[in-house]
């Protein structure tokens, strides 16, 4: 890898390290729906707030999420939906990986 290259690739391992827990995966899948407010998360995972707090912050700043203050709350959405798409591909590699698993015991 050339080191004009560099950059590019540590900016998507930003996005991918931001993407590497369950509970960023379950905002994104959630948000995927419509915007939330922090308190709904918190509710729905059973984490306080500062934690979601925290989630949502990496998220923001890898760019997944984008927020919406209307007075006193924060609403977040998904500012790029085609992460979706990514988490879909995922199961399938999830899905095709187990299907080889599986067959591995089959032929015993």
């Amino acid at each position: 890898m050339t080191k004009t290259k560099m950059p590019l690739q540590e900016a998507k391992a930003k996005i991918l390290k931001a993407l590497a827990h369950p509970s960023r995966i379950y905002i994104i899948e959630t948000l995927a729906h419509g915007e939330k407010c922090v308190h709904e998360f918190v509710d729905e995972i059973g984490v306080d707030f500062s934690t979601i707090s925290k989630h949502l912050a990496i998220l923001r700043n890898a760019g997944i999420v984008q927020i919406d203050k209307r007075g006193q709350k924060v609403f977040y959405s998904l500012k790029t939906p085609c992460i979706i798409d990514f988490l879909s591909c995922i199961e399938d590699v999830l899905k095709h990986h187990l299907k080889e698993q599986n067959s591995l015991f089959e032929h015993k």
